[in-house]
């Protein structure tokens, strides 16, 4: 296995896109803009009540996937650990990781339903999630060839992985493997839902402490029980040697221990008309230019603008010529 820049674990997970309105979403209970857990059964019920809505595709998802992929369409090397079943859908998602090089290990493969997520993209841009995570859901240490690792210069998870036990004990495993390696850590918190409902295991993962934290404002405020964002970011600096929190067009906020927060303004995007892995992006362009060894500045720039590029458009990811484009553009 060749030695990579970026070492990722998530969730992986199939997306299928729909059209839907806000009424939509109230009739079938879920909370706008946040993820939320299903089984099978529920899922293809949701399905059902889709038949009339607009279908916009299927796509490779998975937020620590969608920021790898962008980490590595843009010019780095990485490996993303994850689980998938034996099934046309894993087919379909490995070689989309494929196709981008981001390198995977046939650990990865086991008996069981590859994960899916319905993705509902209202006439806002706003996406909300229906995730059922299938065999993902069981990701452990067994599902994972850690000698990647020891090499890389940046591990990174998502937040997702906190509702996972067994996630939990493969992220622990990872983390110590880093800090042995001298292997900086990032993690993201991912989705309000997850810092509502599962925040002790967000603990878990986070553990001792990270060198830089992804949320969004709203899950910075959250997380940090505070009401401004300089407090929130004043707070999860006790736990992340920097803070880049996410505020859409307007930019990203960087907060970095005894220093003023720096506002990095966003790209101007005309309309945003799918919001589904912006912040994935952003983290993506943000650890790749980090792993070049661009500021902090100039890093939350290159995230900004991968991120507005996926806004503009339908689906998680980019094609691999708009993301060189962007970085050749950089």
């Amino acid at each position: 296995m060749a030695q990579v820049e970026l070492f990722s674990i998530g969730n992986a997970l199939v997306d299928q896109e729909f059209l839907v309105d806000d009424a939509f979403l109230a009739q079938a209970q879920l909370s706008k803009g946040t993820m939320q857990l299903c089984d099978a059964a529920q899922q293809a019920q949701l399905v059902q009540h889709l038949a009339t809505a607009t279908h916009k595709g299927q796509a490779s998802g998975g937020s620590a996937a969608n920021t790898t992929v962008a980490f590595s369409a843009l010019g780095g090397t990485s490996f993303y650990a994850c689980r998938v079943g034996n099934d046309d859908l894993a087919t379909f998602y490995l070689n989309d990781l494929k196709q981008v090089n981001v390198q995977t290990h046939e650990k990865s493969l086991s008996e069981g339903q590859t994960g899916t997520c319905i993705v509902m993209i209202t006439p806002d841009g706003e996406r909300t999630m229906y995730t059922h995570l299938g065999i993902t859901a069981e990701l452990s240490p067994v599902q994972i060839d850690y000698a990647a690792l020891t090499q890389a210069k940046w591990l990174y998870i998502e937040g997702y992985l906190a509702t996972s036990p067994t996630a939990h004990q493969a992220v622990a495993q990872a983390r110590q493997i880093a800090k042995a390696n001298n292997v900086s850590i990032a993690i993201s918190l991912s989705d309000p839902a997850m810092v509502q409902y599962a925040k002790a295991g967000l603990d878990i993962l986070i553990d001792d402490g990270v060198d830089v934290l992804f949320c969004n404002e709203q899950e910075a405020l959250m997380y940090s029980k505070t009401v401004s964002i300089e407090q929130a970011s004043e707070a999860l600096l006790n736990i992340a040697q920097t803070v880049v929190i996410t505020l859409g067009s307007k930019g990203a906020l960087i907060g970095r221990k005894g220093q003023p927060i720096e506002l990095i303004v966003g790209e101007f995007v005309t309309q945003a008309v799918d919001t589904n892995g912006a912040g994935d992006a952003f983290a993506g362009g943000f650890l790749y230019a980090l792993s070049q060894g661009k500021s902090l500045t100039q890093a939350a720039q290159l995230g900004n603008r991968v991120a507005a590029q996926v806004v503009s458009q339908f689906g998680p990811r980019l094609s691999y010529q708009q993301y060189q484009a962007i970085v050749q553009q950089f």
